[in-house]
């Protein structure tokens, strides 16, 4: 028997507006980029941070290595993010992901270039750690942290399920950053 062909939305996502490639490494451009095509071909109208999980850890070698427990670890975590796109474990499809961590106005900006609330929070917080270091490109570090230390993110929910500490895992980013 054939498996059935996954349903594709006529709209594709929308690029969010305040993104520019010139603000992120090749690896987190490749990152955004793969979770927009994510959303996509998942039927969701907007990239969420379990979007930008997904893609963190298949395209980045640096974010891999933020794992303690290494690949088992991240085993579990893809295992969860794989139910999810194949439509079973977690399930968020038609609603959106808030943490609460933008303003309303900012809110309905995001949710209309195709990103959740918090997504865009997490970007956006991913290029103010990228300044903090005094670099002018955000890495894949910078957004798995910002995603990491929010406890309301879907993300964070994946996390928690396959058995990752956030804190340590942010702690463990934190270490990772000073060395580069």
């Amino acid at each position: 028997m054939q498996s059935p062909v996954p349903r594709v939305p006529q709209q594709p996502v929308s690029h969010r507006p305040e993104i520019q490639l010139g603000r992120l490494t090749a690896e987190l451009a490749t990152v955004v980029a793969s979770a927009r095509r994510r959303a996509l071909r998942d039927g969701d109208r907007q990239i969420d941070t379990a979007h930008l999980l997904h893609s963190l850890i298949e395209s980045d070698p640096e974010v891999g290595a933020a794992f303690e427990g290494g690949a088992p670890q991240l085993a579990r975590v893809l295992g969860y993010l794989v139910q999810r796109s194949i439509g079973y474990g977690l399930r968020w499809r038609g609603s959106v992901e808030d943490s609460g961590a933008l303003d309303v106005v900012r809110d309905a900006a995001a949710a209309a270039a195709g990103w959740s609330p918090t997504a865009a929070a997490a970007m956006d917080g991913a290029w103010e750690r990228a300044a903090l270091r005094g670099d002018q490109r955000a890495r894949g570090l910078d957004l798995l942290a910002v995603i990491a230390a929010d406890p309301e993110s879907r993300a964070v929910e994946v996390l928690g399920r396959a058995g990752v500490d956030p804190r340590v895992l942010t702690d463990r980013i934190g270490e990772l950053s000073q060395q580069v």
